[in-house]
């Protein structure tokens, strides 16, 4: 299974009142595990970054004026997220809208709602009236987010690759027992358990009192009793 951790970065809220993407990072998982494969770009907005953009951002009109603009790179893009994986995102809503706005006006096509996996919405079902922000949940499961001084698309979604992993079970969702690489044949582990029976039983735990308890209890059943008939 394929999934890819996104997040992105923008002038403001609201693409309708002209705020763009300035950066995309992205992660890729294969069956849960990260393949290392990446995917990191700088935009050129082609506006003016609002006033405090480069302090919440890191970036600025300078910086990003040589960079290409969306259209650019936009099946570049898309050929990184693919066809049908999903797309495990913070907050998701928030960066679909831009997404989808991104490629209509580049004139490509949407990216299904249904792709996206909200981690937000997970945090929230799971710890109900606490804090679900990324740095409250990095606090929660221990992730050390130290680099995180600004925020960058890439590195916010490295480790909402660690928090999304936390999420669904801890970073070995299958015990171990088998992984997968991005391309290639299953690894096998060194030992694969498998149940199978006591070399010697354990005692039993049940006294005398309490067997003869439950024989005059069955005894009371009649001899229609299920227990009777499979005795």
């Amino acid at each position: 299974m394929r999934e890819i951790v996104l997040d992105t970065e923008t002038t403001g809220f609201e693409p309708e009142d002209g705020d763009r993407i300035v950066e995309i990072g992205a992660v890729e998982l294969i069956n849960h595990m990260p393949t290392g494969r990446t995917y990191h770009q700088y935009i050129n907005p082609q506006r003016t970054m609002p006033q405090g953009a480069f302090e919440v951002h890191g970036l600025g009109d300078d910086f990003l004026r040589d960079k290409p603009v969306f259209a650019a790179i936009a099946q570049d893009f898309l050929d990184f997220i693919g066809n049908d994986a999903k797309l495990v995102i913070h907050n998701a809503a928030f960066d679909m809208k831009f997404l989808n706005a991104e490629l209509g006006w580049a004139k490509k096509p949407a990216i299904a709602m249904d792709r996206a996996l909200d981690t937000l919405a997970i945090a929230r079902r799971r710890f109900p009236g606490s804090p679900a922000s990324l740095d409250a949940l990095c606090r929660r499961f221990g992730i050390n987010n130290d680099a995180r001084t600004l925020h960058g698309a890439l590195l916010d979604s490295e480790i909402l690759a660690e928090v999304y992993l936390e999420l669904i079970g801890g970073r070995q969702p299958d015990f171990a027992l088998s992984t997968r690489a991005a391309t290639g044949p299953a690894i096998k582990t060194e030992t694969a358990w498998r149940p199978a029976p006591r070399e010697k039983p354990l005692p039993s735990r049940l006294t005398s009192e309490e067997a003869a308890a439950h024989d005059a209890f069955v005894a009371n059943m009649g001899d229609g009793a299920l227990w009777k008939r499979l005795a």
